[in-house]
């Protein structure tokens, strides 16, 4: 992840002056997404991960409806 301390979204780096953003904690880190990323931030959490360590296996195992 880079800077923490600038608020942009973790998937496409959009900044808070250009998209809404989620604020979101993790592994003791503020992390932020756009509405428009979130979706796979959920679905599909294993694309985020060489930004969030561990999100490849979050939906192991998991019923999707």
């Amino acid at each position: 992840m880079s800077n923490e301390n600038t608020n942009h979204c973790l998937y496409c780096q959009k900044e808070q002056a250009e998209v809404p953003l989620i604020k979101m904690t993790y592994q003791d880190r503020t992390i932020w997404i756009c509405p428009q990323h979130l979706p796979i931030l959920i679905h599909k959490p294993e694309q985020l991960a060489d930004v969030l360590p561990g999100a490849e296996n979050w939906s192991s195992g998991v019923d999707h409806h």
